[in-house]
């Protein structure tokens, strides 16, 4: 088996979002004109920029809880109206799309802006499908980035998420962006791959961010690293083998670039041009923050050069 090179991508055509500064396990980062503290577990070096400075720039800033949840905690808010929520904006020469973005208990804001460059990919990739409407199929789909990409570039998009809240945050950010017609599945991911292998559905794209742990709409147990091989061999079903694309994104501190190789290649033997490695920003100071490792690969070759690659 021919190895892989590992790349590391970085999106470099965001006007509305800057990372400022991390480290000492924080990141400070610029959404539109409202900067924020948020905590970062990989960002184990020095800041550079003293706390104080930090503290002086921030408009909100995330306070973890003592009960236990790492990610679940209180914000510091300097700015009142950061608690009606606001927008961002992300645009080139493919994309034009909306975000709405809200402080939220679990310390997200509804975006991560590393996962600019799979939207490129996926426009990028459906440009070069001759399928007359492609079918996409968004899982774990969160607030919708993914899914706001393929149906802007024609396909017919599938989202499923097993949080009916975030489905509504989702339509907010298609209606934004000028779009319509996204199929909002809420629902346990896994519990709908299987029947839609049941069913002999085929699509032309299938994404997949799935977190470490969850429970879907119905209290259905999600662990990555038990599930995951299923999943991928069940979309593995679903995916069309002539005219594809398929992106694997996780963001899981035991799982690297080199799993996702092997999961790739098991359950896509069909597959050309795995192209595996890691997502990152790149703060005022040079220094790289690494935000997940991904996979992924479509039929036909070439991709346009909107990533950073070093």
């Amino acid at each position: 088996m021919t190895m892989e090179t590992i790349q590391i991508l970085s999106p470099n055509d965001w006007q509305n979002y800057e990372l400022l500064d991390s480290g000492n396990f924080e990141k400070l980062e610029r959404f539109g004109k409202y900067i924020l503290v948020r905590p970062e577990p990989q960002a184990v070096w020095d800041k550079s920029l003293s706390d104080k400075e930090w503290q002086n720039q921030a408009h909100a800033i995330f306070h973890k809880s003592d009960k236990g949840n790492a990610e679940r905690g209180t914000w510091e808010v300097k700015k009142p109206e950061l608690e009606q929520g606001w927008w961002l904006s992300f645009q080139n020469t493919d994309l034009k799309l909306q975000f709405k973005l809200s402080l939220s208990a679990y310390k997200h804001v509804g975006i991560f802006p590393e996962q600019a460059v799979n939207w490129n990919f996926i426009a990028d990739k459906l440009a070069k499908i001759p399928h007359r409407e492609p079918k996409v199929l968004n899982l774990f789909a969160y607030t919708g980035g993914a899914s706001l990409a393929a149906r802007q570039a024609g396909a017919q998009v599938t989202h499923v998420d097993s949080v009916k809240p975030v489905l509504t945050w989702a339509r907010e950010n298609m209606e934004a962006s000028h779009l319509d017609n996204i199929r909002w599945i809420a629902e346990d991911a896994l519990a709908f791959v299987r029947r839609e292998v049941r069913r002999g559905n085929q699509y032309q794209g299938i994404i997949l961010d799935p977190p470490a742990y969850g429970r879907g709409a119905n209290g259905e147990k999600w662990v990555l690293e038990e599930q995951i091989n299923e999943m991928l061999k069940l979309c593995g079903e679903i995916l069309d083998k002539k005219q594809h694309f398929f992106i694997l994104n996780l963001y899981s501190l035991g799982f690297s670039a080199l799993i996702i190789e092997n999961l790739l290649r098991s359950s896509y033997p069909f597959a050309q041009n795995i192209e595996i490695g890691e997502l990152y920003l790149k703060d005022n100071f040079q220094k790289k923050l690494p935000l997940g490792v991904y996979g992924r690969f479509a039929s036909g070759s070439g991709i346009k050069n909107y990533e950073e690659m070093s």
